[in-house]
């Protein structure tokens, strides 16, 4: 029997301590037996008050979906037993698609949040030994998110956004290196260009502005009460973190039958008309646009020998410097030198993409 000299167990500890005794239990528990082998249920003054202890958190869980059912061992009140349904409540074998696997190792990339890290690596080992998400590399390949970390100003400033509440904090500029208390009324939190961005109002200036979150210093202060402004419809985020001041260039690109798709989806094939087609390579010839030279070739590269780059030649010859630097990775230089025009795999994606 639980000590009753202990500290009382809270409703939430209480609910899941009654979960994993119905599920454990080899046919079911009586009434008698969880008041006396449950934590939490020998907090109960009096039998009246452990029913009615029991009584609401076994609706609690019904309402979660944890199916409780009823045994009726003999007819009488004190035999009726209690379990969990276990063929209703165990998850139903998992199943995913490359790409489905695909997409889920890509979230666990971008959330790499040292208190989730654990638990993340632990679900998609599981995924992995339970077969899912063979052959799904290529599926999510050049996708790889390439954000860092959120900071301890992440969460304030989401709760803030939620209650509608301004905020204060001391930033950093980028420009000057002048540190500065911002007063703003939070409007939206975004990912761009490998960084998070706080977007809202700011008060000194009376105009929207963007934050970087890395450069907020210590901590982020909440004002005032919840409702005190309102979020403008259409909060346009690349317009406000300037992501349209580059000029937009097309690339030419020959890749792969069933490779790259994500590249495939924005761009746009060389048409219709007399000589279109697959090269005699079988490769496909696709037309994507792009503004930032630099992630654009960072983008390709990750496709290795699937995507060639046609044109324009000033990404052509970045890409083939990020194929030769990943070549080069762990190896002497004079082995890297020696396998220069014989390594097969290598030589596709590199002497080709020289043109």
């Amino acid at each position: 029997m639980p000590d009753q000299t202990s500290q009382p167990v809270n409703p939430a500890a209480r609910l899941l301590n009654l979960v994993i005794a119905l599920v454990n239990t080899s046919v079911s528990m009586t009434k008698q037996q969880i008041r006396t082998s449950v934590a939490g249920y020998a907090d109960a003054p009096s039998p009246e008050a452990f029913e009615r202890m029991f009584e609401r958190d076994k609706d609690s869980l019904r309402d979660l979906g944890i199916p409780i059912v009823t045994v009726d061992a003999g007819g009488h009140s004190d035999d009726v037993g209690y379990r969990i349904d276990q063929d209703a409540y165990a998850l139903p074998a998992v199943d995913l698609t490359p790409a489905e696997f695909g997409v889920l190792s890509l979230a666990a990339q971008f959330w790499q949040d040292k208190t989730l890290r654990t638990d993340i690596s632990r679900a998609l080992t599981k995924l992995r030994a339970a077969g899912a998400g063979e052959v799904a590399n290529d599926a999510v390949a050049g996708l790889a998110p390439r954000v860092r970390a959120v900071g301890d100003a992440y969460g304030p400033l989401l709760d803030a956004i939620d209650a509608l509440r301004v905020v204060s904090f001391t930033y950093r500029a980028a420009s000057t290196g002048e540190v500065r208390t911002r007063t703003v009324e939070p409007w939206r939190i975004a990912a761009r260009r490998g960084g998070w961005y706080l977007l809202g109002f700011d008060r000194e200036r009376l105009a929207p502005r963007a934050y970087r979150l890395s450069r907020i210093e210590g901590r982020v202060r909440l004002l005032g009460r919840g409702g005190a402004f309102t979020i403008p419809d259409g909060v346009d985020v690349d317009a406000l973190l300037g992501a349209r001041a580059g000029t937009e260039q097309e690339a030419r690109l020959a890749i792969g039958p069933e490779r790259a798709e994500a590249l495939r989806a924005r761009g746009r094939s060389d048409g219709d008309g007399a000589g279109a087609g697959p090269r005699a390579d079988g490769r496909d010839v696709v037309h994507v646009t792009f503004t930032n030279p630099h992630a654009f070739a960072d983008e390709i590269a990750g496709y290795g020998d699937a995507v060639v780059v046609l044109s324009p030649a000033e990404l052509r010859d970045a890409v083939v410097r990020r194929l030769w630097s990943a070549a080069a990775l762990g190896r002497p230089p004079a082995a890297v030198a020696g396998q220069v025009g014989s390594d097969e795999q290598g030589s596709t994606s590199t002497e080709e993409q020289r043109g």
